[in-house]
């Protein structure tokens, strides 16, 4: 009986072992690449050799700090509102689509993903600037009254940052739809309501939870912009990560920069503790 046991343990040992092989070389590649460095940014914000908590306390006590953080937040809100507002529609007719003209409409939500951030912020510029596409198009139609100013402020940078994070929210969002059992969308047509009530009392709530992963993605991604609020917006659209890269090239602070980063972290890693919390199960519309 002893040796049929060990026999056993043995035999379950093996495939962890011969799993232990692969799993062991890309732990060590995440320890290098990432922890090391996370380790370093978070050693130099509490002065490196010596342990200060100074450079936090700047980011409550200075007004720019302040400023800044709360316009991350700002920005990010909004611009996660305007997305899952665009998305959801765009989903909703996905969802209602055969699955071969889906595939094809699937390819044209992921054009965006063919173009760098970069050359996709330049190209804003050429349509939003004040000799832009839209505002000549304006011009020629109404007069040069009619220009507006749609570079370097607020809504470019929404404009911007929305259009990176629309596919992330309608991916999300049509998994949740696509879940959901047709029949009970028939079984509501069938006891008389309508379009409408169908869509607020069944196809809505049944694709939150898609709706919760699409809008926390977003904001994920959106606390870590760059390269749009810095090209497409304005001095009072300074978010973190652009503030990091000034205390790092111009004022030479790297302590605070890497406090400002840890902070960063701290954020976002709050919003994907939450992102974990939706269950695949209930993403696909089905109980974990």
């Amino acid at each position: 009986m002893a040796s049929h046991l060990r026999s056993l343990a043995a035999a379950f040992a093996r495939p962890r072992a011969g799993l232990a092989v692969f799993v062991v070389p890309g732990l060590v590649f995440m320890a290098v690449a990432f922890l090391a460095p996370l380790l370093m940014v978070v050693l130099t914000s509490v002065g490196g050799g010596r342990f200060t908590l100074a450079h936090y306390a700047e980011l409550v006590s200075r007004p720019l700090y302040v400023t800044v953080l709360w316009n991350t937040l700002e920005i990010s809100a909004f611009s996660t509102i305007v997305t899952v507002l665009l998305a959801y529609p765009i989903a909703y007719h996905l969802a209602r689509q055969t699955p071969r003209r889906r595939a094809f409409l699937l390819i044209l939500v992921l054009l965006p993903f063919w173009t760098s951030i970069l050359v996709k912020s330049f190209a804003f510029t050429v349509l939003l600037g004040r000799d832009g596409v839209l505002n000549s198009v304006l011009v020629a139609l109404l007069g040069s009254w009619a220009r507006l100013p749609m570079l370097f402020n607020r809504p470019a940078v929404l404009v911007g940052m929305t259009h990176y994070l629309v596919p992330f929210a309608v991916f999300s969002i049509l998994a949740s739809l696509l879940a959901q059992n047709p029949e009970l969308r028939r079984a509501a047509e069938i006891m008389g309501a309508g379009r409408l009530r169908i869509f607020f009392t069944i196809t809505l709530p049944l694709s939150m939870p898609g709706v919760t992963a699409g809008a926390l993605l977003s904001m994920i991604l959106s606390m870590g912009m760059f390269v749009t609020p810095a090209l497409l917006g304005g001095r009072r659209d300074l978010m973190i990560s652009n503030l990091i890269d000034f205390d790092v090239r111009e004022t030479l602070d790297w302590n605070g920069a890497a406090a400002l980063a840890f902070c960063l972290m701290l954020v976002t890693g709050f919003f994907a503790a939450l992102l974990s919390r939706v269950q695949p199960g209930q993403l696909l519309g089905r109980e974990p």
